[in-house]
């Protein structure tokens, strides 16, 4: 990816200046959510589809009304072929190197060196997940280990299932995966548990890994867990440490003001703290939730009244 201050002499011209009302930058489901509110109420609008998604590795998406089981690229495939059908909605597939300018006037630098210009920018790029250094435990994301029950727990309904990390949210997960589950061990991941955290854990049903999780791998359709002590094998893992982190810098490069979470604040309608810039999906939230409420049915819900938001602020006098 070229620098943003890589010599101007190497960047391509802009494609004629167009100012385009709305500039939607991240091709999930809130971008296309938001390309579609967009497009129905016919304004100009360029979505900028980098090919990286949060569920990229992710086989099949649940909990999502009439997609339960759906895989992703499918669903991002279906709306892209809808929204070929709006005129005023152009897609490209390139991502965002940087967004300046104010209300009325933003200029997003293409990574192809090309800039285009908008009346308002909806950042909806999305988070990346860090996740705990487990040997092939990268490999197996997405397919065999998930972070989330909601979305991955009913498919290990009976079944026996590890969890990664560190008491706390173990107990939480616990709470939630116990009664899908058939029995639950819990893993730590970088400090062995302590033994009041392993009476709290056991005391909630989990068996519990006085070791420290050395590796997973897959062994056939299950996880191959290994500790110093030996291995167990799970029908799938979730984890319970890791971090987010934001896909792109465009919040630093804009100034907006950001929540403990490490997430946009927005309002509503996705309006962020700099007027005409508007936040959808996985990197932004309202401040009276805790943190980003991580679903492809919310994070369109987000998309579309952060379209709709655009439209008002288009419509002010």
């Amino acid at each position: 990816m070229k620098s943003q201050t890589e010599d101007e002499s190497n960047r391509r011209p802009s494609e004629g200046h167009h100012m385009y009302d709305a500039i939607v930058i991240g091709a999930g489901p809130a971008g296309l959510q938001a390309a579609l509110t967009l497009g129905r109420m016919h304004r100009s609008t360029l979505l900028l589809d980098s090919g990286e998604y949060r569920n990229g590795t992710v086989l099949h998406m649940h909990n999502v009304v009439a997609n339960d089981g759906t895989p992703p690229a499918k669903f991002r495939a279906t709306a892209r072929t809808q929204l070929a059908e709006y005129a005023d909605v152009e897609i490209r597939d390139v991502g965002a190197q940087s967004v300046s300018g104010a209300e009325g006037a933003f200029s997003v630098m293409l990574a192809d060196g090309v800039s285009a210009e908008a009346k308002s920018v909806i950042l909806a790029t999305g988070v990346a997940d860090d996740l705990p250094s487990v040997p092939g435990l990268q490999e197996l994301w997405g397919v065999k280990a998930f972070s989330c029950p909601f979305c991955d727990g009913h498919e290990h309904a009976g079944r026996s299932i590890a969890i990664l990390g560190p008491a706390p949210r173990a107990e939480h997960l616990i709470g939630l995966l116990g009664r899908i589950a058939g029995d639950i061990t819990v893993f730590p991941v970088d400090q062995a548990f302590s033994a009041e955290d392993v009476q709290t854990l056991e005391g909630l049903g989990a068996r519990v890994s006085v070791d420290l999780v050395t590796a997973v791998a897959p062994d056939g359709d299950d996880v191959r867990v290994t500790t110093d002590s030996g291995d167990r094998t799970v029908a799938g893992v979730f984890v319970a440490s890791g971090s987010l982190r934001h896909r792109a810098p465009f919040a630093d490069q804009l100034g907006l003001h950001m929540l403990p979470s490490g997430s946009i604040e927005i309002d509503d309608f996705g309006r962020t703290s700099l007027a005409g810039v508007f936040a959808a999906g996985d990197l932004a939230h309202r401040a009276s939730l805790p943190g980003p409420m991580a679903s492809v049915l919310l994070a369109a819900a987000a998309g579309q009244l952060a379209a709709v938001g655009v439209i008002q602020s288009l419509m002010a006098p």
